[in-house]
């Protein structure tokens, strides 16, 4: 049986990541996967915000580089997207950019939770000690919520992308959890299982198996994606994210094109 779409990889124009989007879609194709979706960080509206977002004189390349993706592997169905970062603020900036191009859909993520500080940047790890996990796990999902409320997307990326470096709070968050994905359910969003987890400190699939279970009794749908920064790590731990979404009672997951849904047995 074919591998579920990933819709969840960047290139290297995103300055941390390697290859550029055939490379990436060869490694699908050898794979045996049928449909892969590239999602790149969105530009932001200053250069020098920060050291991973694409530049936005790039942005017209990266649509290039995916319509040469489709045109070297034309037997892989390959959609065209951004991992979007919401920043109160800024929505002027998404709608600007969600215009720009015929995009398949768009991520919505999170991983500022202030002005200055990206909870998942290796660089600002020592943040952590500064504050007290609760809080900033608390910061994390109400910003998360308000990206999905915004209904500019619609994928919810790392749900939990705040565990990577393993800072966990004693209290119990599933009202956090439970809050965002009522959101996702009403806005009709689907929520990603993100194998990148496995690859970092946490060693867990992002979001962790009590939120999956939770998004399934709540009606809310999914998609896979690797989050790949480089070609060998397309569809990474599949098997895994398969295993887990099974477990927690899923049998079908989205596609989408010109953001539009669609539901696939996997």
């Amino acid at each position: 049986m074919a591998l579920p779409p990933d819709y969840h990889m960047h290139t290297l124009l995103c300055h941390h990541a390697v290859g550029e989007a055939t490379d990436y879609a060869a490694q699908a194709v050898k794979l045996g996967l049928t449909e892969i979706g590239f999602s790149e960080h969105n530009p932001m509206p200053r250069d020098d915000y920060d050291s991973w977002h694409i530049y936005e004189r790039d942005l017209d390349n990266y649509v290039e580089q995916v319509q040469k993706a489709r045109r070297d592997h034309p037997s892989l169905q390959i959609k065209l997207a951004l991992e979007m970062d919401f920043i109160p603020g800024l929505e002027g900036w998404i709608e600007d950019l969600a215009a720009r191009h015929p995009w398949d859909y768009l991520i919505g993520a999170v991983h500022y939770v202030s002005d200055s500080w990206d909870l998942d940047n290796p660089e600002k790890v020592a943040e952590w000690k500064r504050h007290d996990a609760f809080e900033v796990w608390s910061a994390y999902f109400e910003r998360l919520t308000q990206a999905v409320e915004s209904g500019f997307f619609e994928i919810v990326a790392h749900a939990d992308l705040c565990k990577k470096f393993r800072y966990y709070p004693a209290q119990d968050c599933t009202p956090l959890f439970t809050r965002l994905l009522e959101a996702a359910k009403k806005q009709g969003m689907a929520m990603e299982l993100n194998t990148a987890g496995l690859r970092k400190d946490c060693k867990e699939i992002y979001p962790s198996r009590p939120i999956v279970e939770l998004a399934h009794r709540i009606g809310v749908p999914i998609t896979f994606g690797s989050d790949a920064h480089a070609p060998g790590e397309v569809a990474m731990n599949f098997a895994e994210a398969i295993q887990l979404a099974r477990d927690a009672g899923y049998t079908h997951c989205c596609r989408f094109g010109r953001r539009k849904r669609e539901m696939i047995r996997f």
